[in-house]
């Protein structure tokens, strides 16, 4: 049984849908020539909110100034300029409040201890 060469086949472009903007390479726009680590602000904007460095694809730079940027990224984090991960609160729904238990330590009547008399913490001090 000979396979379908369904590989082979050109697929018709499909109509109707169109290819997004083409990203601008920030860094080549700018003209910088070296991407420096200690560029804060420049380097967040490679980042997203959760400290990820962000795909060449998302960001649009060059694959020379993508490397560059990571590169001078993790030296950041390195340094402690710039943080690994940040943490992110979710929001969660409200908790019920807690109902108050019942004490659960017995009365001072109700508890008995078995202290020595001072008659008897007397007479041990004389012998």
């Amino acid at each position: 049984m000979a396979r379908s060469n369904d590989r082979d086949r050109k697929r018709a472009p499909k109509e109707g849908i169109r290819k997004g903007k083409k990203k601008v390479d920030i860094v080549a726009r700018d003209g910088i020539d070296w991407v420096d680590y200690k560029d804060v602000n420049l380097l967040r904007k490679f980042m997203s909110d959760r400290g990820k460095i962000r795909a060449r694809r998302v960001s649009g730079l060059s694959t020379q100034n993508q490397r560059a940027v990571a590169h001078a990224i993790k030296l950041a984090r390195e340094l402690a300029l710039l943080p690994y991960a940040t943490r992110t609160v979710t929001e969660r729904a409200p908790r019920p409040p807690r109902q108050a238990r019942p004490e659960q330590q017995p009365d001072a009547a109700e508890v008995e201890l078995d202290l020595p008399d001072e008659d008897d913490a007397v007479e041990e001090a004389r012998t």
